[in-house]
């Protein structure tokens, strides 16, 4: 079984997070196991710079030991860490049972297929997007609670999953599938920096000859050139398998300049081959 510890496969590709095997979970249990156990500080004798930790005598003339102890105070604090960011997101869970309510919503947002609009809250989006925040600081916008702003480039579907990852800043892992090249044009379009991060992320780590062609144009839309790096060396890697297909023709035709760029990028790759770089 592939494992996301200790897996060779390189990070983007390893498989989720909660994948791990049998070594590695014994691993990590007997390292939490040790954490939950308290760390005694008291000196043994005077002058002395002897500890105790678990169990284990920890002296300062015992470097690999003390080395141990030193990672064991590590991992603990970063469990504590992990536990406090649990909390506070648990307390900011409450914008999302808000928009799901619609508890004291003021604003409509309004998908552009003639879809029924969705009520969410001017203060949030503002403080989401600075787009958002010039659109709801115009004067059109200076109204009463019944006012609308039309995202015509939306779906309903798609609108409602950008404003619940506006309150939650997570999706379900269907609606990231489903929605991801939509969302990342709106992350771009309405200056969302923490969304761009998510779907970036999201379609490094889906990757493949299928969606390769879609990556690639999503990156040159959005001018993500890190992601379009990404997506045009993977598609000169695997050029037979994406080249020679339906998919790339109609590619090819909407989007020529950038089929000249994979042409170009894929001649500069058979020469570095072939000189051996």
């Amino acid at each position: 079984m592939d494992c996301s510890i200790c897996s060779a496969m390189p990070f983007i590709l390893r498989p989720p997070r909660n994948t791990i095997c049998a070594a590695c979970y014994e691993g990590a249990r007997t390292i939490i196991t040790l954490t939950t156990n308290k760390f005694d500080h008291s000196d043994n004798t005077k002058g002395s710079d002897n500890k105790t930790v678990t169990g284990i005598s920890v002296s300062s003339s015992n470097p690999s030991i003390k080395g141990f102890a030193n990672a064991l105070k590590w991992v603990k604090e970063m469990k504590e860490m992990e536990e406090e960011l649990n909390e506070k997101l648990n307390y900011l869970s409450g914008f999302v049972v808000a928009f799901r309510d619609h508890i004291h919503t003021d604003i409509l947002i309004k998908p552009g297929n003639d879809a029924p609009s969705i009520p969410a809250h001017r203060a949030l989006l503002a403080a989401r997007s600075d787009i958002f925040k010039n659109i709801l600081d115009s004067d059109g916008c200076k109204a009463p609670p019944s006012d609308t702003i039309t995202l015509p480039e939306l779906s309903y579907d798609e609108l409602e999953s950008l404003l619940e990852f506006l309150y939650s800043g997570d999706l379900p892992k269907e609606k990231v599938e489903k929605h991801v090249y939509s969302l990342s044009i709106a992350a771009d379009k309405y200056e969302i920096p923490f969304l761009q991060k998510f779907c970036e992320h999201q379609m490094l780590g889906s990757l493949n000859t299928l969606n390769a062609l879609d990556v690639l144009e999503i990156s040159d839309t959005c001018s993500n050139l890190s992601l379009k790096e990404t997506a045009l060396n993977f598609i000169v890697k695997n050029m037979e398998d994406i080249v020679f297909t339906a998919r790339f023709d109609a590619f090819a035709l909407k989007n020529p300049h950038l089929t000249v760029q994979i042409t170009r990028a894929s001649f500069i790759d058979i020469k570095n081959r072939r000189l051996g770089i």
